[in-house]
């Protein structure tokens, strides 16, 4: 018995004592986060608006009408309603407002140092001629052989007037390419029984056939339309630079070739009757990056004789 005792006390003392839980570091004290600050935006000043009359231009500008200006100095980037305009390297540039342009024009100049200058220019509406003709029904004018060829004619004529070439005519004051009785003039519209046809995209001077036509301006050739157009017949077009561009229509003979530069005075053609023409004279059309632009005042009065 005591010998039993004994083992079971050998036995007991064999047992390993329970294992205890290893000890953790007790948990940091938790500390409250800082706020960092937040990084300070630098916003550019806002638009400084002023007067047209800064920027060298008129204080309104006539629907059809063209004006020059000058960027003030430190101009990187001229804008006019959110389009590009082009400035020359001495700040001079040209805009022009569409036949049925309404409101104001906004011109923004950007310059050096986040400084942006904007200033509004308001659009003068002009009285165009208008003749209805309550009893007369518009006519379609496209036929099968116009309809075939008048696509590759737009895009001929769209692609000759967005060529933007190197030339300073735009800066010079224009003469008229031919001298004679006005005919017709640009803005004028027919309305057919309340449906308006298209308006004169151009001033019509009645000449006789063979008259010379000179370059209003300087200017590179863009387009000789020779065979003639459906429409325009024998069709010249000329790149003043800036945008703007001359277009002589329904000519009997073109004298000059794409490509070629031509100063003021210089004789480019003489005047027709060819395409769609009642008899002969000069059509002559301007546009400015698309705009159409009245021809007359710009070029001033027509001289006597």
């Amino acid at each position: 018995m005591a010998v039993m005792l004994a083992s079971a006390a050998a036995l007991v003392g064999c047992v390993p004592a329970p294992a205890t839980a290893p000890l953790t570091a007790p948990p940091a004290p938790m500390t409250a986060a800082r706020d960092e600050p937040a990084p300070r935006l630098t916003l550019p000043p806002p638009p400084e608006l002023v007067s047209p009359v800064l920027l060298g231009l008129p204080p309104a500008i006539a629907q059809g009408g063209v004006a020059l200006g000058t960027a003030p100095v430190g101009t990187t980037r001229l804008t006019l309603d959110g389009a590009p305009v082009v400035l020359a390297s001495d700040g001079r540039f040209l805009i022009a407002a569409d036949r049925d342009a309404t409101g104001t024009l906004t011109l923004t100049a950007a310059l050096t140092g986040a400084r942006t200058l904007t200033a509004t220019l308001p659009v003068t509406p002009r009285a165009w001629r208008l003749e209805r003709l309550d009893r007369v029904a518009k006519v379609p004018v496209p036929d099968a052989d116009f309809a075939r060829r008048r696509p590759a004619e737009l895009r001929q004529i769209a692609a000759a007037r967005a060529v933007g070439a190197n030339s300073d005519g735009w800066r010079q004051r224009f003469h008229w390419p031919v001298t004679g009785r006005i005919s017709g003039l640009f803005g004028a519209q027919r309305i057919y029984r309340g449906q308006p046809g298209s308006y004169h995209g151009g001033v019509d001077v009645a000449r006789g056939e063979g008259t010379p036509v000179v370059a209003p301006a300087d200017g590179v050739v863009t387009l000789v339309a020779d065979p003639p157009f459906t429409l325009e017949g024998r069709l010249l077009i000329l790149d003043h630079g800036a945008g703007l561009t001359s277009a002589f229509l329904h000519l009997s003979r073109i004298d000059v070739r794409v490509g070629q530069q031509v100063r003021q005075g210089e004789p480019i053609g003489l005047v027709g009757r060819t395409g769609r023409a009642s008899g002969p004279h000069l059509h002559w059309a301007m546009t400015w990056r698309g705009v159409r632009i009245d021809p007359q005042p710009v070029a001033g009065a027509m001289p006597a004789g």
